[in-house]
């Protein structure tokens, strides 16, 4: 509808199509469409401004009125190294492959982690990160002490996977996601089967472990209401392979982390109390959000005064970011860092990391606030 107006928002003319009217409206209406169709994180796309500005040329951005995207608002994608063999964590994660972790595995791999993470981060991509995840996940998920959640017992007929049903948001989502991963060169364009394929299994998995409520509520009826953020993630991790994805997705299932980064899996869950379970509140938005307010306070105040003074709560911002996985706020790289430290180092990393972050935005926040902006440049940034 949005690029329907577009392209009626031409002059008149007798002869041939007319010139595109720029004013407030198609400039809004240019922002909100490349925001929606460009997918990345600020240094993977451009997103023009959404006013005029004074001078000859009040607005010198192309227009987007039809497919394909002016190539102009699309950055090159990050280098993303699939193989890294001669990396220190490589070599690690190689000399324990095919033997038997050790328990006290773990704690070197905490380490290790740490060391490339403040030395050479880039390398924690591709081919290494997976490996990475499969490794820390399944150790994990197989330690009495690092398992929190029951170990996922999982076996689907083909029958079954394919009765599932896909909502359109999800549906949308999957478009959106296989559309970042080709961006990305990870994924090919086919891959929408595959996607649609590991979904379908996981939304098997979790309605089995969905708690039976007497609660009214819509959310509750049906299921996670959103796109799961973290599949689409993990699903660009493993470059598209659907096992793969799964077995990780299934660890992942039984870790402490997953109650917090994964916010479908914990939806409605039988591992929460049936009241929590009733209320559609995610922990992201009573635990994380409550430590993130109460650092704030104590590490960044001016931050902190801020939110106070513009009537708008840091909790709502945690909980746009952390329930798309910081999808469109992060770079890829940045993406794959917040899931494998929430993973590696434990969930309450996500905490340090929103705090981070706002203490990151500090100038701008102090900023926009004077301005009364600050809601819309943070949900937009």
């Amino acid at each position: 509808m949005l690029l329907q107006c577009q392209r009626e928002n031409v002059t008149e003319t007798d002869i041939g199509d007319g010139e595109l009217i720029i004013d407030s409206l198609s400039v809004e209406r240019n922002h909100v469409l490349l925001r929606v169709s460009v997918v990345g994180g600020p240094s993977e796309r451009r997103l023009p401004p959404r006013a005029l500005q004074e001078g000859e040329t009040p607005y010198p951005w192309p227009m987007f009125s039809c497919y394909p995207l002016p190539q102009y608002y699309t950055l090159d994608p990050p280098k993303i190294h699939h193989d890294s063999q001669d990396s220190e964590i490589s070599a690690f994660l190689a000399a324990f492959k095919d033997t038997k972790l050790e328990e006290g595995w773990m704690e070197i791999c905490r380490r290790q982690y740490c060391k490339v993470l403040t030395t050479n981060p880039n390398i924690l991509s591709g081919k290494v990160l997976a490996d990475l995840l499969e490794m820390a996940a399944a150790h994990q998920s197989n330690s009495a002490t690092e398992c929190f959640f029951s170990p996922a017992q999982y076996k689907a007929e083909e029958r079954s996977v394919r009765s599932v049903m896909l909502s359109s948001v999800e549906q949308l989502g999957i478009d959106t996601c296989v559309r970042y991963g080709s961006y990305l060169k990870i994924l090919k364009e086919d891959a929408v089967q595959d996607l649609t394929l590991l979904m379908k299994h996981v939304k098997l998995f979790l309605s089995s472990q969905r708690a039976q409520t007497t609660s009214e509520l819509t959310i509750l009826q049906v299921g996670y209401p959103g796109h799961d953020w973290l599949l689409s993630t993990v699903f660009l991790i493993m470059a598209g392979d659907v096992d793969k994805s799964l077995h990780l997705l299934l660890n992942l299932s039984s870790l402490l982390a997953s109650a917090f980064i994964w916010p479908a899996r914990i939806h409605a869950s039988i591992h929460v109390p049936v009241d929590v379970a009733e209320s559609g509140i995610p922990p992201v938005y009573w635990c994380t959000a409550h430590y993130v307010e109460m650092l704030l306070k104590a590490e960044v105040p001016l931050v902190h005064s801020a939110f106070r003074m513009s009537g708008f709560t840091p909790s709502q911002m945690c909980l746009q970011w952390l329930s798309q996985c910081f999808w469109n706020y992060l770079d890829w790289t940045e993406i794959c860092h917040y899931i494998s430290t929430c993973v590696v180092m434990g969930p309450d990393y996500q905490v340090y990391m929103c705090v981070a972050i706002f203490k990151h935005l500090q100038p701008d926040i102090l900023q926009r606030t004077q301005s009364q902006e600050l809601p819309v440049f943070l949900k937009v940034r």
